[in-house]
Order: structure tokens, then C-alpha cells, then sequence
């Protein structure tokens, strides 16, 4: 929380300029007395902006969407790591959710799809990573994910299956497709089909935005 500082004599006018300098370089969210907000974008290449510019990262596009719809206190991180399977993200997620992370969005398991990883496989390695942030009092928006539907129906239905059922599980917000308004248009897309480019993230952040949104007004920015 922050604090009105109490009345000073009037300073000179090298230290006003000074008080000047800072005030106008302090964040906005410090000068309208908001507390800093850290979420930590955590996934596997699609978040981690797989060949893209580092600006072009889904997590800094995301950043800047919500600066633009007023919620400039708030800063994503970016915690995503390329080739990282649900697996993988449970073994490092200690240490890349640092103390002081007010929530998470957690997107993984595409690599597992695409490895045929067994279903059951990735559904575990995202609950223990829920619970862990649950026991930790960090909230978690869950970023869904498809399964090729060449994987087979029955490949398809066990893995489609896992977002929503931990979502239900665990009362989470869910986005139901991470890859939403990209996938399958070659104009949103790199040349390997699978991640998006520039305008692919762009029209992500569009379509994700207003669930990162309720995310924040219901589980984030919440007194008590």
C-alpha cells in the first residue's frame, strides 16, 4: 500500500526539478496509487514466441493490450520455454513462479499432443501444478489446447477432455483454445503450421483478452 507523503516546505528549484523528473518517470500505476500486479505467463513456445521478435512474444503483446484497456499496474512475465511439455513445466515450476506472483496463465500441453504423450500423462503433470499454485494462493487462468485431429478419436476426445475437466475440478477461468483466431489461417501463421507469427499473436491477445480481463477483476484484483 502506498502513502500520501506528508507536506514539505516548498522545495528549491533544482529539487523540484528533481520531484518533477521522477514523478514523470514513475510507472503509471505507481502515480494513481495502484499496487504493481506481476501475472506470470507460463507455458512452452507458443508462449514463449517461438522465431518472433522478443516484443512480439505473446506475453509483451498481451502486456500492452492491457495497458491500453487501463490496467497498466499490471505486468505479464514471460515464463515460457520452448519444447516444454506439461511434464516439464511441473519440474521447473517452482522457481519460475517467484514468491510476490499475484496469478498465472498456464499453457502447456501441445507438446505432449504432438508427442502422443498419454492424456492421463498431461492431465497429472497440470493438476499438481495447480494445486501447487493453489496452495501457494495464486490463482490460475488455464489456456486450453486441441488435440491434431489425426491423433485419432480416441486420442482426441481423452485430450480434449483435460481442460475442462481440470477447469471444473479446480474452479478455474478457462480459455478454451490458446491457438483461438490463429490456427489453420496460413496468413496468422510461421511456415511449420504450428506457431503463430506477428499477426497470429496479435489476434490471440484479441480474442484472449477480455478472458485475461475477467480473470483479473474476479481472482486477481479482489479485496480479502
Amino acid at each position: 500500500m502506498r502513502h500520501m507523503r506528508p507536506s514539505r516546505p516548498a522545495p528549491t528549484r533544482l529539487a523540484a526539478a528533481c520531484l518533477l523528473a521522477v514523478t514523470l518517470a514513475a510507472p503509471a500505476a505507481a502515480q494513481d496509487g495502484q499496487e504493481e500486479v506481476s501475472i506470470v505467463a507460463f507455458g512452452d513456445s507458443l508462449m514463449a514466441g517461438y522465431e518472433l521478435p522478443g516484443p512480439a512474444a505473446f506475453p509483451m503483446v498481451l502486456d500492452r493490450a492491457l495497458d491500453e484497456a487501463g490496467f497498466a499496474n499490471v505486468t505479464i512475465v514471460n515464463a515460457g520455454v520452448s519444447g516444454d511439455t506439461a511434464s516439464g513445466g511441473l519440474a521447473r515450476l517452482d522457481w519460475s513462479v517467484p514468491d510476490g506472483t499475484d496469478g498465472v496463465i498456464l499453457e502447456l500441453g501441445a507438446n505432449d499432443m504432438l508427442r502422443g504423450v498419454d492424456p492421463q500423462v498431461t492431465y497429472e503433470a497440470l493438476d499438481a501444478m495447480i494445486e501447487r499454485l493453489d496452495e501457494r494462493g495464486i490463482p490460475v487462468l488455464l489456456a486450453g489446447m486441441y488435440a491434431a485431429r489425426n491423433m485419432g478419436p480416441d486420442y482426441v476426445e481423452a485430450f480434449d477432455a483435460i481442460y475442462p475437466r481440470l477447469a471444473e475440478e479446480h474452479d478455474l477461468v478457462l480459455y478454451p483454445f490458446f491457438l483461438e483466431g490463429a490456427l489453420g489461417n496460413p496468413e496468422m501463421m510461421l511456415s511449420d503450421g504450428i506457431h503463430p507469427n506477428v499477426e497470429g499473436v496479435e489476434t490471440m491477445v484479441e480474442n484472449m483478452l477480455p478472458t485475461v480481463i475477467r480473470f483479473l477483476e474476479e481472482r486477481v484484483l479482489v479485496e480479502g
